[in-house]
């Protein structure tokens, strides 16, 4: 792990666009800033832990979710455009 010493308004640059900030320093509390470009997730440790967590559990498939395919409504009748086919 690299640890880097800051100082209020001082940054921390990560490749080419991302940039890390120290805000604020109150205490044992440092508020940061973070620019990055939109396509790139930011979150709390403990948030991104929580997404990771229910993405493996929505994945899992489970017999219950399985036994109900069988009561779904059947197809609708084809369409002019699917007969053809």
């Amino acid at each position: 792990m690299l640890v880097l010493s800051r100082q209020r308004d001082e940054t921390i640059i990560i490749g080419d666009n991302i940039e890390i900030t120290v805000v604020d320093i109150r205490g044992d509390k440092v508020r940061l800033g973070v620019s990055a470009p939109k396509e790139i997730s930011v979150h709390r440790k403990e948030v991104y832990e929580a997404i990771r967590r229910e993405n493996r559990e929505a994945a899992q498939v489970k017999p219950e979710d399985l036994s109900a395919l069988g009561k779904m409504h059947p197809r609708m009748p084809k369409g002019p455009e699917e007969k053809k086919q």
